[in-house]
């Protein structure tokens, strides 16, 4: 199984399988001297850590990464990088694989059994082997280093929808979103999903959501056009997200409801570059970054398995039913969060380095230009 891997310069690199006895990454391309300790990493992955909540599958991981190389400590001294390619464990230590045994020559629907043993001709039944949203774990490890060189950039995720039920963004608070466990901007809306989304756990069913992700502080210029876009990237960065089924930057497709004096984002003369007046463009026009803030959506289907006995067919052709046990998350766009900002951090250090290998110092023009 190859594409393994995703970046340029900032190049990270996935291991591992759902049931296995570790997953973990490896970060090419991170520049040396930077102050990074295990506990800079522990701090997203506790984030992200299953069985936090009710509200998410109740697999008591405690994804406690060990990084194995790439940093050096002298003396009394931070621990920094040293330039080389920095590698990470996380090992698994609460698998339940006989959940699964009773589906190894099932396909369930919705997932991704079928797709991967018509291709390789052996799958991984054990929790759905590298399909697993497991594998996630290893790419917030990666974007807890890609942070650190993403200096006056702040990144942060909210799930602003699940199933048909958007908050209120007139109620929008940041501070809000680490005193819930839906991640969950609008207080009154998530005291409404903590009633909703008991109802669909407790029948067996799940439910999708939409996470909203805003980087602000990027300086404008990173990026290229045509094949190298900003935005591009950022699109292919979540859809490769295990169970991201859509991908929007800026206005996205409400654009396709606006008339053109609308949708376009009108600028004035600013302190430090043009000032705009709205921003459906997302912060990125033609590719590359306009100093706005970056804001991308992501919708995320509903957790396939679910306890209502579905019709499937098995590796013989035959038809079956099939219900999958397991613990699983309700709604697993809520873990998504910190995985969307992971990833979004991934490919901004990745186009920060490519525009620094270009453009030398990295700065953009100043605003006015002689």
């Amino acid at each position: 199984m190859s594409h393994n891997s995703f970046g340029h310069l900032f190049r990270v690199t996935t291991f591992g399988e759902s049931h296995g006895p570790a997953l973990g990454c490896v970060v090419d391309g991170c520049p040396p001297r930077l102050a990074l300790e295990e506990a800079d990493v522990q701090a997203e992955l506790d984030r992200r850590r299953p069985g936090q909540s009710r509200f998410t599958t109740q697999r008591q991981e405690p994804d406690q990464v060990r990084i194995l190389s790439g940093v050096f400590r002298e003396g009394e001294g931070p621990q920094l990088t040293t330039g080389t390619p920095i590698a990470m464990l996380i090992e698994n230590v609460d698998q339940r694989s006989k959940d699964y045994g009773d589906i190894k020559s099932r396909y369930r629907p919705g997932h991704a059994d079928y797709a991967y043993d018509v291709k390789y001709g052996i799958r991984d039944y054990r929790g759905g082997g590298r399909s697993s949203a497991r594998e996630t774990a290893a790419r917030v490890a990666a974007g807890a280093i890609a942070r650190k060189i993403l200096e006056g950039v702040t990144i942060r995720g909210a799930l602003v929808q699940m199933g048909p039920h958007k908050i209120d963004r007139d109620r929008w608070d940041w501070d809000e979103v680490a005193r819930n466990p839906f991640f969950c901007p609008d207080a009154l809306k998530a005291d409404f999903f903590a009633d909703y989304l008991d109802g669909i756990r407790k029948s067996g069913s799940s439910i999708g959501a939409v996470i909203e992700i805003v980087a602000d502080g990027v300086k404008p210029g990173l990026g290229a056009p045509i094949y190298g876009k900003l935005d591009s990237d950022i699109a292919a960065a979540f859809m490769s997200i295990n169970a991201v089924k859509g991908v929007e930057i800026g206005a996205g497709f409400e654009a396709a409801m606006l008339t053109g004096e609308d949708n376009a984002d009108e600028m004035r003369r600013g302190n430090d570059g043009p000032h705009f007046l709205s921003n459906s463009a997302g912060g990125i026009l033609g590719g590359i970054s306009t100093g706005q803030p970056i804001v991308a959506r992501f919708a995320v289907k509903p957790t396939s398995s679910i306890l209502t006995t579905r019709q499937s067919v098995d590796r013989y052709g035959e038809e079956v039913e099939i219900m999958t046990k397991g613990r699983h998350d309700p709604c697993v766009g809520i873990r998504a969060v910190p995985v969307g900002e992971a990833m979004m951090a991934c490919v901004l250090a990745d186009h920060l380095l490519r525009h620094r290998a270009q453009n030398g110092d990295g700065s953009s023009w100043p605003f006015p230009r002689d």
